[in-house]
Order: structure tokens, then C-alpha cells, then sequence
């Protein structure tokens, strides 16, 4: 088991193989091997093929042994054998998706009650069977974002034993089906691609190697163009992930992962719904093209909607004309009014989260727009025209404190007053300023840190709220329905405040 020319075959294998499961799907391993001597020496064989991985702080290092052992141990050992204090870290750095430690190997230890979602890969290279097995098999099973299952690479020849532990959890009444074969996995990845390519049937996308986001915006808006294709193409394209993630290291798996890199890509451009502030040249674009067609993995970060168009992302605020000209003219129409659709939103989300009135119409008037877009009752056309129009009085919204001597605390009143539309005929501007404003002071003045959990300290307020509109002869028959808005509109501002 510890023969130096076995542990060379054993780690070559295994460095291979993490690195391409650890690109197909983003998570840890655990590597069980069958003595401390064997851990050490598994460890500086891998390290020597791989020495970035290796670091001698505990807090550093891509890869680290966990096992028992004290200051008296021979020298090998020595450097591997943590304090207490040492090992909690470790497993905190281990458990942490985001931390660099991505690779832990053990003899006995964390084999049971440890539990760290994001692993995903266990090598076994120890004899194991009955309970033992299914407790070190159970590290690798538990649910964490979008992995599909836990694999197990077995070094050492465990099917018998897994098998007998496998029956034994059935008859004690365990539920689900614990393995999947490979081969199944790659049979519905094939399904799956087989379905996409005919969702961009009619597009040109063979180029895709080389095409650069282009490519990708161009199978975007095609995808866009067809009815319910967003939803059809993302589900279709989750699944075809998830398969890809079980089969990703067959050698059939690994002919068609750059095709599975670019649908994973389109697929990100249709979904993903925070957009990136940082301006890239054509050239770092094209460069973020090849390392996801390389790699087979599609990060958030690295694609979306503008770079795909080639665009850099507005301040909306400042919103120019030339911006909107562009957009445009793309060449990919149902594109272009995706990316206005999401910027839009985004903004509304950011800049009136905190303006109930706001808030709500200039989302009824984005849904309105873009449900009859996808309905196809207006053509691309108009709904741009219609987007760009809305962009322009997002714009003047944003900017109206300003023009009528009002704070961003008293326009947030201002608009729950000024949302019926009696009361502005009845009352002039400078009224319902004055109410915004004697608003504003008396609610920041009561509010407590408890008031919309408490009914006795909101009766209080809707008094005072109704005293107020009734001095200024806010129209009777609309007072209740302004409470109500105004009391609103209050506690959203409530944390803010407090």
C-alpha cells in the first residue's frame, strides 16, 4: 500500500482527476488513506507534482493531512501534527467554499461527525466496510448549491463492501438511490445538449471556439426570440450542468465539454440578474471567453449581459443619449432589450427601494412593457422605444427633490400624498410640500424602534398623520387611503432612521 512507485500512480491519478471534477463543478476533497506514513508521504508526492499547493502555514496552502499525533513522533510526521487550536482552523478554512484549501487528507480523523457541504470528491485508498464506510461516504452526500452528488474514486477495491453496506442501509429503511453510474449521467448529458442545439436551431454558433462574446450574444438573442426560450434554455441547460458535473471525467464527457462551456455560458447570459460595474476591454472579453470554453465552468462574474454586447454599464443616472443610441443600433435585438429590461430593474430596486410610490410604478409600468413584449402583442422595435422612454423619466424621478426644495425624506411623503390624484387637483404644489415636510418632522420625532409591531403606537401615528392632512384640507373622502401609504412609506424609512 505505501510502496513509493504505488503512492506516485496514486497521486498522479489523483491530482488529474481533482482538477478536472474541481473545474466541472466548484467544491473540496477528502482523501482517506490507510496510515499516517501513507498520508505524508501521499502528501509530499502530490505536492511535488502540484507545489503551489503547498504551503507550511496552517492558514495558507491549498492542500494540508489531518491526523492525531504529538510532539514526540519521528520527523515525518512532525510537520503534519497541528494543536487543537490549529485543526479547528483548519476546518473552518475547509468548510469555507471560498477559502483556498481545497484538498485534506486523513487517516481516522473527520471521517465522522464532520459534516462540509461544498465537498464533493472522496478518495478512498483504505479498506472500509459496513458503518464505517457509510459514515465516510456520508461526507460527501450533503446538499450544497447546485451539486448534483457526491462522488467516490476508489483506490483500494471497495465494491464488495459497498455493496453489503448498501443493502444494509436499505433494509434499515434508508430511502433515495445512492449511486449513479457515470455512463447514465453522460447519457443525460447528451440528451440535454441534443435539446439545446435544437433550441438554437437556425443560429450559427459553430464557431463558437473562436467567436468570442459575440458568438455568445448572437445565441443569446436567438434564444430570446423564441417563446418561453429564456425559461426552456436555462432549465435545460441546469440539468445538462448537473449531468456534466457526475460524468466529467469519461473521456466521452471530455470531447463535448467545450460546447457544454458555451451553453453554460449562453445560459448565464439569460439569467444572470447582477450585472458587472467593471469596465473590461475587447480584449480581457475575449480573454474570459477562452478560459470558460477551457475550462468548462461558467462563473457569474466572468460573462454577462454587456459584455456579451460589448458594452461597458451606465450609471443610469447619468444615462446618456449616445448610451441609448447604442443599444439601439446592436445587431441583437432581443438582446439589447433584455440588458435595458435589466438595468431598468436593477435601478428601480437600488434607487427606489425605499419610495413605496416610486417603487411600485415604475415596476408595474417595466412588468406592463415587457409582459406584452413576451406576449408578443408589441414587436422589439417598440418595446425599445418604449424602454428608452421609460429610462428618461426614471431619470426625472430621480432627480425631482431637487427641482421642487425637497429633501429625499420629504419626496418619499411628497409622492404618497401626491399619489391621489384628487388631492393634487384640489390642493396646490406648495401645500402638499408644506405636508411633506411637517410629515416628515413629526414621523422621525415618534417613530420607535418597535412602532409597526405595536397596534397602540400606530393608532397614535395614523391620529397624528390624519391631524396634520386634515389642518391642510387634504380632501376628506381619500384621507384613509394616504394614512395608510403614509404609515407605509414610514416603515420602510423606520430602519433607516432608527
Amino acid at each position: 500500500m505505501g510502496a513509493q512507485p504505488r503512492i506516485e500512480r496514486v497521486a498522479a491519478d489523483l491530482v488529474v482527476h481533482f482538477e478536472e471534477r474541481g473545474n466541472a463543478q466548484t467544491g473540496k476533497a477528502m482523501v482517506v488513506a490507510m496510515s499516517r506514513d501513507i498520508c505524508v508521504h501521499l502528501y509530499n508526492e502530490i505536492v511535488r507534482l502540484r507545489p503551489a499547493w503547498h504551503d507550511a502555514d496552517p492558514e495558507k496552502g491549498a492542500i494540508k493531512i489531518v491526523m492525531t499525533g504529538s510532539a514526540s513522533d519521528k520527523p515525518l510526521l512532525r510537520p503534519h501534527i497541528y494543536t487543537s487550536l490549529v485543526k479547528k482552523r483548519l476546518e473552518k478554512r475547509f468548510k469555507d467554499p471560498a477559502d483556498p484549501l481545497h484538498m485534506v487528507i486523513v487517516r481516522d480523523m473527520w471521517l465522522t461527525g464532520f459534516d462540509a457541504p461544498c465537498v464533493h470528491t472522496l478518495y478512498v485508498d483504505k479498506p472500509m466496510k459496513g458503518h464505517n464506510l457509510m459514515q465516510a461516504i456520508a461526507r460527501v452526500n450533503r446538499v450544497f448549491k447546485d451539486k448534483q452528488g457526491g462522488l467516490v474514486v476508489d483506490y483500494i477495491g471497495i465494491g464488495n463492501e459497498l455493496k453489503a453496506a448498501m443493502r444494509e442501509y436499505t433494509q434499515s429503511k434508508g430511502r433515495g438511490r445512492p449511486t449513479v453510474d457515470a455512463n447514465e449521467a453522460f447519457g443525460v448529458l447528451m440528451e440535454k445538449l441534443d435539446i439545446l442545439r435544437a433550441l438554437l436551431h437556425g443560429c450559427d454558433y459553430s464557431g463558437f471556439l473562436t467567436g468570442g462574446h459575440k458568438t455568445l450574444a448572437g445565441a443569446a438573442n436567438h434564444v430570446l426570440g423564441i417563446k418561453d426560450g429564456k425559461k426552456r434554455f436555462a432549465d435545460v441547460a441546469l440539468s445538462m450542468s448537473k449531468a456534466f458535473s457526475l460524468c466529467c471525467t469519461l473521456d466521452l464527457a471530455r470531447a463535448v465539454r467545450e460546447e457544454v462551456a458555451f451553453m453554460q455560458g449562453v445560459k448565464v447570459i439569460l439569467t444572470k440578474k447582477e450585472l458587472s460595474t467593471q469596465k473590461k476591454t475587447d480584449e480581457q472579453r475575449e480573454l474570459a471567453i477562452r478560459q470558460i470554453i477551457n475550462s468548462a465552468v461558467v462563473s457569474d462574474s466572468v460573462v454577462d449581459i454587456f459584455d456579451a454586447v460589448g458594452l461597458d454599464k451606465p450609471n443610469i443616472g447619468l444615462l446618456s443619449d449616445e448610451f441609448l443610441a447604442q443599444v439601439k443600433n446592436l445587431p441583437e435585438k432581443n438582446l439589447a432589450v433584455e440588458l435595458l429590461e435589466r438595468l431598468l430593474e436593477g435601478e428601480i430596486k437600488s434607487r427606489f427601494a425605499s419610495n413605496v410610490v416610486q417603487n411600485k410604478r415604475f415596476s408595474e409600468l417595466l412588468a406592463n412593457v415587457i409582459t406584452r413584449y413576451q406576449n408578443r402583442s408589441i414587436e422589439t422595435a417598440q418595446v425599445m422605444e418604449e424602454l428608452m422612454e421609460m429610462a428618461k423619466k426614471f431619470q426625472e424621478a430621480a432627480h425631482r427633490g431637487e427641482s421642487l426644495g425637497l429633501t429625499e425624506d420629504e419626496l418619499k411623503f411628497y409622492d404618497a400624498l401626491a399619489n391621489n390624484e384628487s388631492a393634487v387637483r384640489e390642493l396646490t404644489d406648495e401645500t402638499l410640500k408644506k405636508i411633506a415636510h411637517e410629515l416628515t418632522a413629526n414621523l422621525r420625532q415618534n417613530l420607535s424602534v418597535d412602532w409597526s409591531e405595536r397596534e397602540s403606537v400606530r393608532a397614535k401615528l395614523r391620529l397624528m398623520v390624519k391631524r396634520i392632512l386634515r389642518k391642510y384640507k387634504y380632501p376628506p373622502d381619500m384621507q384613509d387611503g394616504a394614512v395608510e401609504l403614509v404609515l407605509a412609506q414610514a416603515q420602510v424609512m423606520g430602519e433607516s432612521w432608527g
